[in-house]
């Protein structure tokens, strides 16, 4: 009898419930036999021969249907090793994701302080001497720069400048700096998203192999059974 259930697409797991369902039909068809010759007496010589090729021919669908079995068993073995890869994979990407999400957190909160500086006015011609004098200092003289000192041991370059040319270099580093960390932002986003989509696929694809693992085993559990039984 023709396997019909269109939702087992393994071809050992088909040949195999194919094969069942052959035995089936001969252990039906020898039963049949068996109840018909009941008190007949003797059999002829050709009824004998015939239940002789029947036993013979179960006895070789036994068989395959063992070794069948046993593929299929080892078939589910190692759908279920890879299943289990593929989830410590995105287990790792997912603590990689998370780790995103902490430096991202991170990076926000240093952008958002730099977006709380206060705003920075032009220059005058006049800071070179003004900057000296309380009465006449400008708004970017409160923005948290790091110190000249820190600023000449990095950059010893400008040790020799203005304290006007200074206070522009220092400015300037401070939007080099802001423009680097929002570039750093936008390359972690862009790696963000990647990750998000490739975690989504991966559990995506589990799902659809866990699925079909369940109706493999869910399958073989008549065949399992037709094995514990004693001929």
């Amino acid at each position: 009898m023709p396997v019909q259930d269109t939702l087992i697409t393994d071809p050992t797991l088909r040949q195999c419930l194919e094969l069942a369902s052959k035995t089936r039909q001969l252990c039906q068809e020898i039963l049949s036999s068996l109840q018909a010759q009941a008190g007949a007496g003797e059999l002829p010589e050709s009824a004998l021969i015939d239940r002789s090729k029947q036993q013979k021919l179960l006895n070789a669908y036994l068989t395959q249907l063992k070794v069948l079995h046993r593929a299929a068993f080892m078939s589910a073995r190692e759908a279920k090793q890879t299943t289990t890869e593929a989830r410590q994979e995105v287990d790792r990407l997912h603590l990689q994701l998370q780790n995103l999400f902490y430096e991202q957190r991170h990076l926000r909160g240093e952008i958002a302080a730099c977006k709380d500086f206060p705003s920075v006015p032009p220059l005058c011609k006049q800071c070179c001497s003004c900057l000296l004098h309380h009465d006449c200092r400008h708004k970017y003289t409160s923005l948290p720069l790091i110190s000249e000192e820190e600023f000449l041991a990095l950059h010893p370059d400008h040790s020799n400048d203005s304290p006007h040319d200074l206070m522009i270099a220092r400015l300037n580093n401070e939007k080099a700096v802001r423009e680097d960390l929002e570039r750093q932002r936008k390359e972690l986003l862009a790696k963000k998203q990647s990750l998000i989509a490739e975690n989504k696929k991966r559990k995506d694809d589990l799902a659809s192999l866990d699925e079909q693992l369940k109706k493999f085993i869910e399958s073989s559990r008549s065949i399992q059974t037709t094995f514990q039984k004693e001929y």
